[in-house]
């Protein structure tokens, strides 16, 4: 940590990342403004309600209370800051990005950007973001340039939604600036609370390195999905063949299919980088084959579930399906992209009576599907057949293998038990 000195910073956008870093900010004493437009956010964030699961309302509550954390949806409460830091959406339309939410954040900011002041891009985005576009629209908006006349740069979010090692804290943060004293400064803020910050020499290189680790899970997830349907066809456990080749202790890193991809990054950060290839005449093929592999997993699963109540005698139509787990993840509640959703709507569409259960997703709504949580091993007991998406560790494993008729397990979380009830992926 660095010699600390208490800035007035302000946080733009205050989802999975804006939440976090607004928190251990005004933990490490600043006085932070968490701007969020969106009235129903912001009143739970008013009342000490957190909806990001990496921060629970006691720490929330904690924060407000210290007076070094406040929430708004007031512009003119922006003024005077010292450091901006930008984490909105950077959503894909049609394999589009979509910056106007990071254009809008810059916009909002510039009137009240002074000399000697700090401005931070987090949201995921492709190379030349943060000199083409979010240096353009403040200085349009304030008539200072950057660099001379204020700092700018970039410094990619990392957060692991649920992920109890890895923290803010914790997790080497990557840096960059427009000049040598705007890496200097930005550098200085995210020293007063993280561990370890890690300079680079552009912005730009930054804004790559995020989208080089996310590419690289996605390519190998596919790598892996590929090889789960080969290994299907051989009737070969792909979850111990992976195993196996993971004793080896160089060259290799292993990775687990699964039932696609889900949450804001993997499914979409990867199209960001191909975008932008194709803008200098360059086809990123690698990265749209395994955007192709991953999109296509729910199918497989749906075939799965299809086969599985045919060796039964059911026909898919009418049987009844229970989904374990429909976040994008294990042990959060995140929604977002979870290839659950796409399982549902195909069972649907071939006539099954679809149930799920999931602790952290109490009611799902979806293109006309209304769904309510059930208590899992009542649910089990009840269904044809029993898919496995998400394996939280609530889960009792052992005692769904003795509720359920059928069990087609995507996420390996039946490893260990034998039993012709399971089908794997």
């Amino acid at each position: 940590m660095s010699d600390f000195t208490a800035r007035t910073v302000v946080v733009m956008g205050q989802g999975y990342v804006g939440v976090p870093l607004a928190v251990r900010a005004a933990e490490a004493g600043h006085h932070v403004v968490g701007f969020e437009p969106d009235p129903r956010r912001l009143g739970m964030l008013a009342e000490g309600r957190s909806y990001v699961e990496d921060i629970p309302a006691a720490r929330l509550r904690s924060a407000l209370a210290s007076g070094h954390y406040r929430p708004t949806c007031e512009a003119d409460d922006l003024a005077c800051y010292d450091v901006a830091v930008i984490a909105v959406p950077t959503p894909l339309r049609d394999r589009v990005p979509d910056l106007s939410a990071v254009e809008d954040a810059a916009a909002t900011l510039s009137p009240y950007l002074r000399p000697g002041a700090t401005v931070v891009l987090e949201s995921t985005t492709y190379p030349g973001t943060t000199d083409e576009i979010v240096g353009p629209v403040l200085e349009g908006g304030s008539g200072l340039c950057p660099g001379a006349d204020f700092h700018l740069g970039y410094s990619s979010e990392r957060i692991d939604p649920g992920n109890g090692r890895w923290t803010l804290d914790n997790t080497p943060k990557l840096v960059s600036g427009v000049d040598e004293t705007s890496l200097k400064a930005i550098a200085e803020f995210y020293a007063t609370f993280v561990d370890q910050v890690v300079p680079v020499s552009r912005p730009c290189v930054a804004e790559l390195a995020k989208l080089i680790e996310n590419t690289f899970r996605h390519v190998n997830i596919a790598l892996v999905n590929e090889l789960a349907m080969f290994a299907s066809e051989l009737d070969i456990d792909i979850g111990e063949a992976i195993d196996a080749a993971a004793t080896k202790p160089f060259g290799f890193m292993p990775f687990y299919p699964g039932p696609g991809l889900g949450g804001h990054c993997i499914p979409i950060d990867p199209f960001y980088l191909s975008w932008k290839t194709k803008q200098s005449g360059i086809e990123a093929r690698f990265i749209e084959l395994a955007g192709y592999i991953n999109g296509n997993m729910p199918h497989f699963v749906v075939d799965k579930v299809q086969h599985a109540l045919n060796n039964h005698a059911k026909p898919v139509k009418g049987s009844r399906v229970h989904i374990i787990g429909v976040a994008y993840k294990r042990n959060i509640d995140d929604m977002r992209e979870s290839p659950a959703l796409d399982v549902i709507l195909l069972l649907k569409k071939l006539g099954a009576e679809v149930s799920y259960s999931d602790p952290f997703v109490p009611r799902l709504k979806l293109d006309g599907i209304d769904l309510a949580s059930q208590e899992a091993m009542a649910a089990a007991k009840q269904a044809d057949c029993v898919v496995i998406i998400t394996d939280h560790s609530g889960f009792d494993y052992e005692e769904l293998l003795e509720s359920a008729n059928l069990i087609v397990d995507t996420r390996n979380a039946m490893r260990g038990f034998q039993s012709e009830k399971i089908v794997r992926l």
